[in-house]
């Protein structure tokens, strides 16, 4: 039998650790949410939300895992949450085939603050075809393109701009309709 001493200050170190699990969200005044369909695809369930925080497992955020995932963490086909990953990805940070976030990366699309991908659209984009304030790939459009093909405030790359006009962004990429003939050295601009 242990000393009743050792077994005090055992259940004192215990209530102290409750009260920091409950002083850290995991109180009565926020409960996490967690629904799982009861069907889905082999082992993986149709849909699955894990929102906040869960006492019972032991953890602060919820990691959803399903074909439709939404959660703190989120992996599925369909996947939202504030770190997506799946097929198609939003979140603040999504990674995916297609991707919509904060921070995106894509192996498709990736459209987002920065977006990194195949093809990618942001304040920031890199990608083959990357369109941006900052636009970097081999074809690039924006504020200040750089690429093999570039057509940006600096530097309209021919080639560049058919490619854009050929995919409907005539009006975002390209050289501008009233700037259409080739500037001599001699002529000012207007």
């Amino acid at each position: 039998m242990r000393d009743p001493a050792e077994l005090e200050k055992r259940v004192a170190d215990l209530e102290a650790q409750l009260a920091a699990v409950k002083g850290a969200g995991f109180g009565p005044r926020y409960r996490g949410i967690r629904k799982r369909a009861s069907w889905g695809i082999g082992d993986i369930p149709f849909y699955d939300v894990a929102l906040g925080p869960d006492a019972g497992r032991g953890e602060f955020r919820g990691h959803a895992k399903g074909v439709i995932a939404i959660g703190d963490i989120a992996t599925g086909f369909l996947a939202l949450g504030g770190l997506a990953r799946g097929g198609i990805a939003f979140g603040g940070l999504a990674a995916g085939l297609v991707s919509f976030g904060g921070m995106s990366l894509g192996i498709l699309l990736a459209l987002g603050g920065l977006a990194i991908g195949g093809t990618a659209a942001g304040g920031v984009a890199l990608g083959g075809a990357s369109v941006g304030g900052v636009a970097v790939g081999y074809y690039a459009c924006g504020g200040m393109a750089a690429g093999v093909h570039a057509s940006g405030a600096l530097r309209h790359d021919p080639e560049a701009d058919a490619f854009f006009r050929s995919h409907g962004l005539a009006d975002v990429c390209g050289r501008p309709r009233w700037r259409t003939a080739p500037l001599d050295s001699g002529s000012a601009e207007r």
